[in-house]
């Protein structure tokens, strides 16, 4: 079983990153397997699968929502045989569908499986960070 490199982890990641950031939805949803789950802090359930995420997603576009900007920091990357574990501070502004902005600053996991000659996100966690 191959372990991914830090470089592969860090591209993968960023496409993420990007994909959400251009509220590209067939580019983000494309990066995660159909069987990832998704836990988000202001979401009441846990995500199942990524046609969960997608019918979520769905219906906060159609009311206005969308992405402004989404800034990645403070990385840290753990490569292990089949997988990898990206943790990362996410700086996120969005329009809720009113017109406004609202950011928030959030800590982000996302757990990576090789697949092929790349990587698929699995999972991913999104978190409130004390005091911010």
């Amino acid at each position: 079983m191959e372990t991914p490199t830090q470089a592969s982890v860090e591209e993968a990641a960023a496409a993420i990153v990007q994909a959400f950031r251009a509220n590209d939805r067939d580019a983000y949803f494309g990066t995660f397997a159909e069987d990832a789950t998704f836990v988000f802090h202001p979401e009441q359930h846990r995500l199942n699968d990524r046609a969960s995420y997608e019918r979520a997603w769905d219906s906060w576009r159609a009311e206005g929502w969308a992405v402004l900007d989404c800034v990645s920091r403070d990385a840290l990357i753990q490569c292990y045989p089949g997988m990898a574990v990206f943790t990362h501070t996410v700086d996120t502004t969005v329009d809720p569908g009113d017109g406004s902005a609202e950011r928030s600053t959030e800590r982000e996991t996302i757990v990576f499986r090789t697949e092929g000659d790349g990587l698929i996100a699995v999972h991913e966690h999104l978190s409130t960070v004390p005091g911010e």
